[in-house]
C-alpha cells in the first residue's frame, strides 16, 4: 500500500530520522497545539433574542414536530422518554422543555483521543480544532482541472493535512474516492487516516455497519480499553431539514453514541429552500432540529459526547445556487454559537466556505468572510477549514494550502494580545527612545524570527524579485507547494504488528462485502 514498505517481512514506516530531519528544512511542520482562545466572542443577540429563538424552537418541537424517517426503534425511545408520535408513526411532537431536560447529560467539553497521544484535541469550553473540507465527490488543481476523487487524492489529502501545523484535525471524507467500491471505501479512508496521519480523525456515517467498522479499526489502531473508555472518534451526523433525521444517520448516530464516541448533530441549510430566509427563522429551526438529534444521543447513552453543529449558507434567490461569504450565514452562525454556549454543549460550524470553481479571488475573499467569523464567533470544531471549492462538490488542491496559510493566521489571532514582559517591549523602548528605530535594538533581534506571522503563499518581494520569480500568482504558488509538501511527507510511526493488523481486518471485512457502487 502507497507510503509502506516492507523490510526482512516487516513493514516500515516513515523513514529513517535522518532523512525526515533533511526534508524538513524546507518546511516547517511542526504541529500546533488545537486554540485556546484569549480574545472574547462575538456576539449578536441579547438575552431577549436569545429566549425569543428558544421560544420558538420550543413551539417547533412541540407543535410543528420533527419527523424520523425509517428509524422506528428511535421513534420508540423517544416515545418511552414522554413525546408523542403522530399517527404517521413517524412525527415527533416533543414536550416543552423534554429535549433540553435530556441534553443536561452531555458533557460540556471532552478530549478527543488520537492515534499520537500528543495530538490530542479539546472540543469545547474556549477550544478551537480546525478540520479539513468533508465531502465532495470532485477534486480540483491546475493540472487536472476538475475531475472525481480518487483514492490516491484521499490520501494525498489527508497526508497535507498531516503536514499542515495549523491543521489540528486529519477530518473525515476529505474527498470521496469513487474508484473503490461504495460498500468498501469506508474501510481505505479509516485505514489512509489511522496511517497516513496520527491525529484524531472521523468516522464513517453512511450506514451504521461502517460506523462499527470505524469503532472496530480504531480498537485496533489505539487498543480496544483506550476507545472503550475514552473518546476516539468523532462523526458529522446532519438532519435531512427541514425537520427531519433519517434511519441511516440515526442509525450511524445509535452506534457511535453508544460505544461513547462523539457526534456532531448538525442541520444542513440552504436558507430560502431548507429554511426559512431569515436569520432568525432559521436559527429557530436550526435549534429545535439540533436538539432532538443531540438529545437522542443521551437516550442511547447518558453522558455521551455531542456537539452542536450548524451548516448554513444562503442562496441565490434568482438561480437557487447558494452562496457563501455572505452576512446572513455569518449572523446565523454568531445567533447559534451563543445558544450552543446558553445549552452548554461544544459548537461546530464555520470554515473556508466559497462558491467558487477555482482558487481565485471569490474563493479567497468568500472564504476569508466565512473564517473570520468562525474564530471570532467562538466555534470549537471547524469543518471545511481547508480545501473547499464549488460549493462543497470539490476538494482543491490550491485551496487547501491556501486557506492552511489562512488557519495559521487564525492561529495567531487566537491567541491575542501578549502581555508578557516580552510582549510590553518597555526595555525596546527605553533603549531606542525618541527619533530612531527599532530594526537593530535588542528586543528586535531576540524577536524577528516569531515576531510576525510569515505567510506560506504571499509574496511580500519587489516587482523586479517576482518577476524574475516567474511572476507567478498565488495559485501557482500553491501549485508548487503542495507537490512539494507530497513530495516531503513522511508516515508517522505505527507498530508493525499494529499495521498487519489492521491490514488483515480489512482484507477480512471486505471479503465479505460485495462490490457495490450505489
Amino acid at each position: 500500500m502507497s507510503g509502506n514498505r516492507r523490510r526482512g517481512g516487516r513493514r516500515e514506516r516513515g523513514g529513517s530520522g535522518a532523512r525526515r530531519a533533511l526534508r524538513s528544512r524546507r518546511f516547517d511542520t511542526t504541529p500546533l497545539p488545537y486554540i485556546q482562545r484569549n480574545v472574547p466572542v462575538f456576539e449578536v443577540l441579547s438575552d431577549e433574542g436569545l429566549e425569543i429563538i428558544e421560544d420558538n424552537a420550543e413551539v417547533i418541537m412541540e407543535e410543528v414536530g420533527i419527523a424520523i424517517k425509517d428509524d422506528p426503534d428511535t421513534v420508540a425511545m423517544w416515545r418511552d422518554a414522554g413525546a408523542d408520535v403522530a399517527d404517521d408513526g413517524e412525527t415527533l411532537h416533543v414536550p416543552r422543555g423534554l429535549a433540553r431536560s435530556l441534553l443536561a447529560t452531555a458533557p460540556s467539553s471532552f478530549v478527543q483521543r488520537a492515534r499520537n497521544p500528543q495530538r490530542s484535541v479539546k472540543i469545547g469550553d474556549g477550544a478551537t480544532v480546525f478540520a479539513p473540507v468533508y465531502g465532495p465527490p470532485f477534486i480540483h488543481n491546475l493540472d487536472d482541472g476538475r475531475r472525481y476523487a480518487t483514492i490516491e487524492d484521499f490520501r494525498n489529502f489527508v497526508k497535507l493535512a498531516y503536514m499542515t501545523p495549523a491543521m489540528h484535525h486529519s477530518g473525515g471524507t476529505v474527498c470521496e474516492p469513487v474508484d473503490v467500491p461504495v460498500s468498501k471505501r469506508h474501510l481505505d479512508m479509516v485505514h489512509a487516516h489511522l496511517t497516513y496521519s496520527d491525529k484524531p480523525f472521523m468516522g464513517s456515517v453512511t450506514a451504521p455497519d461502517r460506523a462499527a467498522d470505524t469503532v472496530e479499526l480504531a480498537r485496533i489502531a489505539l487498543g480496544s480499553e483506550t476507545v472503550d473508555n475514552h473518546c476516539c472518534i468523532i462523526n458529522l451526523i446532519n438532519a435531512n431539514s427541514p425537520m427531519t433525521f433519517d434511519g441511516t444517520m440515526l442509525g450511524a448516530l445509535k452506534v457511535y453514541a453508544g460505544a461513547g464516541q462523539a457526534c456532531v448533530v448538525s442541520p444542513f441549510i440552504l436558507s430560502g429552500a431548507m429554511s426559512p430566509v431569515t436569520v432568525a427563522g432559521t436559527v429557530a429551526q436550526i435549534l429545535a432540529e439540533a436538539l432532538v438529534g443531540m438529545a437522542t444521543t443521551q437516550l442511547v447513552r447518558k453522558g455521551a459526547p455531542v456537539v452542536f453543529g450548524t451548516f448554513g449558507s444562503s442562496i441565490s434567490m434568482q438561480s437557487g445556487a447558494p452562496t457563501f461569504g455572505t452576512p446572513e450565514p455569518a449572523l446565523v452562525l454568531f445567533a447559534s454559537a451563543q445558544l450552543a454556549r446558553r445549552l452548554g454543549v461544544p459548537f461546530r460550524s464555520g470554515g473556508s466556505l466559497c462558491g467558487s470553481k477555482v482558487p481565485d479571488a471569490q474563493a479567497a475573499y468568500e472564504s476569508a468572510q466565512t473564517l473570520l467569523p468562525t474564530l471570532l464567533g467562538g466555534v470549537n470544531f471547524v469543518l471545511h477549514a481547508a480545501g473547499w471549492l464549488e460549493g462543497g462538490l470539490a476538494s482543491g488542491y490550491e485551496k487547501f494550502v491556501m486557506d492552511a496559510d489562512q488557519i495559521g493566521m487564525m492561529q495567531v489571532l487566537g491567541r491575542g494580545v501578549d502581555l508578557s514582559e516580552n510582549g510590553q517591549a518597555m526595555d525596546a523602548i527605553r533603549e531606542v527612545g525618541p527619533g530612531s528605530h527599532f530594526l537593530g535594538c535588542d528586543h528586535t533581534q531576540n524577536n524577528f524570527q516569531s515576531a510576525f506571522y510569515r505567510s506560506t503563499i504571499a509574496d511580500n518581494n519587489s516587482f523586479e524579485q517576482w518577476q524574475a520569480d516567474g511572476s507567478l500568482d498565488a495559485a501557482r504558488r500553491a501549485n508548487q507547494l503542495w507537490k512539494d509538501m507530497l513530495a516531503d511527507y513522511e508516515a508517522p510511526d505505527m507498530d508493525p504488528a499494529v499495521a498487519e493488523e489492521l491490514d488483515d481486518w480489512i482484507a477480512r471485512r471486505k471479503v465479505s462485502l460485495p462490490d457495490s457502487f450505489a
